[in-house]
């Protein structure tokens, strides 16, 4: 008894002394990265996948957060979301541009800029950090209509694009002076178009290295110091990292399906034409249905999205204006509806960014699709209400009815199989042949029925 008693206090000692050296091994051998990639255009989804990313890394209490970019950029509200959780990180953020042939173009430029080290694959490039409007290229830049008046090259002319393009100026130097990395040449990549290689970038000072896989990135940057949220400094222990890959998450993976304006306006359609369908066939429930969470899931969409509010007012006024057109045929409305819708399509997303341009194909079919649903729903419901009645009061005027007993201004009569109440203001006999005037509270006024055609005349 008494060695077992001894045995289990040897045993609770071993494992009190365990737990007090486990936490230190664990701290100096399991340090953790995690990894998180960017391929494609940078919009909601990804600013979404890597916020979550970065929550995770802070709660897991991760080393350093490896972020993988392959871009040609994309929206500019959804890059300034991603640096501004980049730099209010307490995790340092290693930008990677990889693997060999991927570039940071536009967005992933400045992206790059804001993390805490930048770093490259050989046969890789960044740059073209030019903001992009509608229509196309900035005057006075690489690509856009040449500025005779402008003093010097890469100079912008009118008051917008200056004020554009400047804003851009002072971001992306003040992202360089942040992570003391070369800021004019920052400047050059967004007035000029600049690119660089990765050799071209190390020598610039652009980047901080040059690694050829995650494996000796994690390498390269171990005991380097690098100062994160609150103006903390942290020296990375990276050497022997367990590197952990976070995919995105449902929430990112529906946002990178909605948020493609080709999807948002399709949604959007969709959505309109399941109403419709509900309102010419009440009842049948699943369109309305239908239609209506798809209206909604579009409206999100655009919500999320940089919306020009004139083109979604032009698409609802080419709707407007074809629905008229149905009821009303004059060929230039329905002209001006298609003109409207087109245009309102085409002006809706504000920004050209990378990936988030409406497709001509799209806005072509949709246009066709809805042009003839609507002028062959509406034309229906037209002839429709210039029909013949065939039920409810209005179908029972200037039928015959035959008078089965009569009292001074009322009686019964027989009129479409039943029995009805009748009264009129002249005397009748069972027998006689009246006609149905009007239908009040289930009666019917009844008068004498016209003469049939050519009675009266001249006989031969």
């Amino acid at each position: 008894m008494q060695t077992m008693k001894a045995a289990l206090v040897a045993a609770i000692g071993i494992a009190a002394l365990l737990v007090l050296l486990l936490p230190g091994v664990a701290e100096e051998k399991g340090h953790l990265a995690l990894t998180i990639s960017i391929d494609g255009a940078i919009g909601p989804a990804s600013a979404s996948y890597v916020k979550e990313a970065l929550v995770k890394a802070t709660e897991r209490g991760a080393e350093v957060v490896v972020l993988r970019m392959n871009t040609p950029g994309g929206l500019n509200s959804s890059m300034r979301e991603i640096i501004a959780d980049v730099l209010a990180s307490p995790v340092p953020v290693v930008g990677y541009v990889a693997p060999s042939g991927a570039h940071a173009a536009s967005a992933g430029t400045y992206i790059l800029y804001a993390t805490h080290i930048a770093a490259m694959a050989p046969g890789t490039n960044i740059g073209a950090a030019t903001p992009v409007q509608i229509g196309g290229p900035l005057p006075g830049l690489p690509g856009g209509t040449p500025d005779k008046d402008s003093k010097k090259e890469g100079e912008p002319k009118d008051a917008m694009t200056a004020k554009v393009t400047n804003d851009a100026v002072a971001f992306i130097r003040s992202l360089a002076e942040l992570r003391n990395h070369n800021a004019d040449w920052a400047e050059k990549a967004v007035r000029e178009a600049a690119t660089l290689s990765a050799n071209g970038a190390l020598q610039a000072h652009v980047i901080d290295l040059i690694a050829r896989d995650p494996a000796e990135l994690l390498r390269e940057v171990d005991g380097r110091v690098v100062e994160v949220a609150g103006g903390k400094m942290q020296r990375l222990a990276t050497k022997d990292a367990v590197v952990e890959t976070i995919d995105p998450g449902w929430i990112s993976r529906f946002l990178a399906v909605v948020t493609d304006p080709n999807v948002a306006l399709i949604l959007l359609m969709v959505g309109v034409y399941g109403i419709i369908f509900e309102f010419v066939s009440p009842g049948a429930v699943a369109p309305g249905v239908v239609g209506t969470i798809c209206l909604l899931i579009g409206l999100y969409a655009l919500n999320l999205l940089p919306i020009n509010y004139a083109g979604l007012g032009l698409m609802l006024v080419g709707i407007a204006l074809l629905a008229i057109e149905a009821f009303n045929p004059t060929v230039v409305i329905g002209l001006g509806g298609i003109v409207a819708f087109v245009l309102g399509a085409v002006m809706l997303v504000r920004d050209e960014a990378p990936g988030y341009r409406l497709s001509w194909s799209v806005i072509g079919i949709v246009a066709a699709m809805f042009t003839g649903f609507v002028l062959v729903v509406f034309g229906s419901l037209r002839r429709a209400r210039k029909g013949t009645v065939l039920v409810g009061a209005q179908a029972m005027q200037g039928l015959p009815a035959e008078v089965l007993d009569w009292s001074e201004n009322e009686g019964h009569v027989f009129a479409h199989g039943e029995r009805w109440l009748a009264r009129g203001v002249e005397a009748f006999e069972p027998g006689d042949v009246v006609e149905v005037a009007n239908v009040v509270d289930l009666t019917l006024v009844v008068r004498r029925a016209p003469a049939p055609s050519g009675e009266g005349g001249p006989k031969s």
